[in-house]
């Protein structure tokens, strides 16, 4: 791999302190928010969703599966970094301004949380713009900051449900169930949703070729996930009646719509990574016979399948070095067709075809013979 550049390692050293100080506010909140049987009790349930969420994302991120620890990096960031910024900001403007508790929930809210979790986006876009191939990319990126936030965010009221504190009621099991339900099982999903704007508008900003659209585009997104946060926290104010109104007409058809989007874009993606790789292969960085093997799921599967019979599992592991040094020459030639690649795109290019190079002649796809040694 190249040497890690400086702006790669400014955004892990940012991304980290952010974390760790972040996270060590947020056990002091939870310090202070109840006893320690409510918060793990809280922490247990808040967790509960947060598997099948994540899966999703991953699930439509199986082409170019994005690094894991910049995806951890996602969501230690919303759970740590952005749900303490919205606090401390919601907080200190409560006190100094004096804002009521109507335009906290339905303006101030969706301002600042928006801010906090596309900043993450903004990092990326700034100092890890090649690991954002396009409008995918920041969707899943967005979502696991999201459903961090949305973590935090639940033990949070969580824990003011039994305790009483949230101003809805006495408190007990009965809030805990009511809050458990109306957040963890029916709206998981709310967080993810409304940053999944930022990121579509990162993602356009890295595939395009306008300068206007570069600079326009993440704006327009975080503009449309404050609109989407505050009509779904608005909702809340006419009660139960509006909150289930607008769930069901407008955020659940909305969430289901984007979620096709990023299924399409996904399956376009083949079509995409053929024409890159068939023109990188014209050009000798690959085997043009290796093409499926890369692009088609099924095959990409069954081509590792057919390593471990063959070769155990260290011959899986070559097989998907290979597939994902493949994929990710395929993106970066895409990009450098279209004419929107990043400044170090030959580094990038060498490293690639270098895995590959390395990685081929150990590796034998279903039907192929084995290699003479």
């Amino acid at each position: 791999m190249p040497s890690a550049p400086r702006d790669s390692v400014a955004f892990t050293v940012v991304v980290t302190v952010s974390a760790v100080v972040g996270a060590l506010v947020v056990l002091v909140v939870l310090a202070l928010s109840g006893a320690p049987g409510t918060a793990l009790l809280a922490t247990a349930l808040a967790a509960l969703p947060v598997g099948p969420v994540v899966a999703l994302y991953l699930w439509l991120d199986r082409y170019e599966p994005e690094p894991k620890r910049l995806l951890a990096a996602g969501l230690a960031w919303g759970a740590f970094v952005a749900t303490v910024v919205a606090i401390l900001v919601q907080g200190v403007g409560g006190l100094l301004v004096g804002f009521t508790d109507n335009f906290s929930l339905t303006v101030l809210a969706p301002v600042i949380e928006e801010a906090s979790k596309g900043l993450f986006l903004l990092l990326l876009l700034w100092w890890r713009r090649h690991e954002i191939d396009g409008v995918l990319d920041g969707i899943v990126y967005a979502g696991m900051v999201g459903v961090g936030f949305a973590f935090t965010e639940n033990i949070l009221y969580l824990i003011a449900a039994f305790d009483g504190t949230d101003g809805a009621g006495p408190g007990g099991v009965g809030a805990l169930t009511w809050t458990f339900v109306l957040r963890c099982v029916f709206s998981p999903f709310a967080h993810p949703f409304f940053t999944a704007f930022i990121g579509i508008g990162v993602g356009l900003a890295v595939a395009s070729r306008s300068r206007a659209v570069r600079m326009v585009a993440p704006m327009i997104g975080y503009v449309v996930a404050v609109g989407a946060h505050a009509l779904w926290n608005t909702s809340t104010v006419f009660g139960l009646g509006g909150f289930l109104v607008v769930y069901v007409v407008i955020m659940a058809p909305a969430f289901v719509g984007l979620v096709a989007l990023a299924w399409w874009l996904r399956e376009t993606e083949a079509h995409l990574l053929r024409m890159a790789l068939t023109d990188a292969a014209e050009r000798g960085l690959i085997p043009a016979t290796d093409i499926g093997w890369v692009v088609d799921l099924r095959a990409r599967r069954d081509a590792r399948q057919h390593a471990r019979r063959q070769g155990g599992r260290e011959a899986e592991r070559a097989v998907r070095a290979y597939q994902q040094a493949a994929i990710e020459l395929g993106y970066l030639h895409h990009r450098l067709l279209r004419g929107t690649a990043p400044h170090d795109w030959q580094l990038r290019g060498q490293d690639f075809v270098g895995r590959i190079q390395a990685a081929r002649p150990r590796i034998v796809f279903p039907g192929q013979v084995v290699p003479q040694r």
